[in-house]
C-alpha cells in the first residue's frame, strides 16, 4: 500500500510540474486557436538547457529555469516568424521547429541523448533538504507556488490592453484587425509567452527527475490537450455546484493545472492497474480522441433532442 501511495505522489508530483507547460498549451489552443506543435521541442529544449547551465557553468539552479524559459521564447519567436512572417500554417511552422529542435537540443547537451544531474543540487533537491521533504513532496511544493505565480502573471497580463489583443486575435481575428491591431505581433506573443512556459516546465521536470533526455518533450501536446479537457470537466463539475461561480479567467487558468495533476495521477493508477508501460501512448490517444469527441456527440445529441421535442422530427 505505501508503495502505491509513493507512486500516486510522485504522480501528483509530476503532473503538477507539467502544468506549466499545460498553461502554455492553453495560450495557443483556447486562446489563439492553434495546435502549436512546437511543444514537443521546446520542452525538451528547457530540460537541455537547464541541465548544461547547471553541469558545465554551475549556474545557480533558479538562474537556470529563467535562461531555460527565455530558450523557449527564443523557440517560440522562430514558429511566429515562420508563421507570421513567412505566412508558413501554423501547424507546419510548429513542426518545422520542433524538428530543428532536436538538432538544436543535441547540440547544446554536446552531442549526448542524456544528462544526469544526480549529484548535483536543484532547486527541488535544495527545498527538500532544507525542509526535509521528500524529492516528490518537494516538487509538489515548488510546483504549486511555481504554477500559482504562473496564474497570477497570466492572469495579470491577459486582463491588459496588449493581453486582451492576444485574446481578442484568437477570438476574432478579422475584427481586432479592424479595430487597428497589428494580429501578427500579437500570434508571435502569443507563441513566445507560450514556450517560454513549456521551457520552464521542461526545466522544472529536468530538475525533479535529476536527467534531461532528448526525447523527454514526446507527446507533450498531447498530453497538453489531455490535461486541458480534464481541466475544463472538473471546471464545469465545480461551476455546477458553486451556481457557474468559477467562470473567471484565473480559475481557468488554474484548471488545467489540477486537469494535468489529474491526467498523470489516472496515468499511474492504470499502470497500476496492470497497464504496459508501452501501451501508455495508445492509452494517451485513445483518451484525449475520447475527451475532444463527447462534447461534440453531447451538444448533437442535445440538438437532436430539442429537434424532437419542439416536434420537427415528426412525421
Amino acid at each position: 500500500m505505501s508503495g502505491i501511495f509513493v507512486a500516486l505522489q510522485g504522480a501528483v508530483a509530476q503532473g503538477i510540474l507539467w502544468g506549466v507547460m499545460v498553461l502554455g498549451v492553453y495560450i495557443t489552443y483556447r486562446l489563439l486557436n492553434i495546435a502549436d506543435l512546437t511543444v514537443d521541442g521546446s520542452f525538451a529544449l528547457g530540460g537541455c538547457v537547464c541541465a548544461t547551465l547547471i553541469i558545465n557553468f554551475n549556474m545557480d539552479p533558479v538562474l537556470a529555469l529563467v535562461i531555460a524559459a527565455l530558450a523557449g521564447m527564443l523557440a517560440g519567436a522562430v514558429t511566429g516568424f515562420l508563421h507570421t512572417v513567412l505566412e508558413i500554417p501554423a501547424i507546419l511552422a510548429g513542426i518545422l521547429t520542433q524538428i530543428s529542435l532536436w538538432s538544436v537540443n543535441l547540440r547544446i547537451m554536446s552531442g549526448k541523448s542524456n544528462i544526469p544531474l544526480l549529484k548535483l543540487k536543484t532547486l527541488i533537491s535544495g527545498v527538500g533538504d532544507s525542509l526535509g521533504l521528500s524529492q516528490a513532496q518537494a516538487s509538489i511544493l515548488v510546483g504549486i507556488l511555481i504554477a500559482l505565480l504562473m496564474v497570477t502573471v497570466l492572469y495579470w497580463f491577459f486582463g491588459t490592453e496588449l493581453g486582451s489583443s492576444i485574446r481578442a486575435t484568437g477570438y476574432n481575428e478579422d475584427m481586432i484587425r479592424a479595430l487597428g491591431v497589428n494580429t501578427g505581433k500579437m500570434k508571435l506573443l502569443g507563441l513566445m509567452i507560450s514556450n517560454s512556459l513549456v521551457s520552464l516546465s521542461g526545466a522544472l521536470v529536468c530538475q525533479h527527475q535529476k536527467y534531461a533526455d532528448i526525447n523527454m518533450g514526446r507527446g507533450a501536446i498531447v498530453i497538453g490537450l489531455a490535461a486541458i479537457v480534464i481541466g475544463e470537466v472538473l471546471l464545469s463539475v465545480a461551476g455546477g455546484l458553486f451556481a457557474g461561480k468559477l467562470e473567471n479567467f484565473a480559475f481557468r487558468l488554474s484548471a488545467v493545472v489540477l486537469g494535468s495533476a489529474a491526467y498523470f495521477l489516472i496515468r499511474a493508477i492504470v499502470l497500476q492497474l496492470g497497464l504496459k508501460t508501452n501501451d501508455m501512448n495508445l492509452f494517451t490517444a485513445v483518451f484525449v480522441a475520447l475527451a475532444l469527441s463527447i462534447p461534440v456527440l453531447t451538444a448533437k445529441w442535445r440538438a437532436k433532442q430539442a429537434y424532437s421535442e419542439t416536434g420537427e422530427g415528426g412525421a
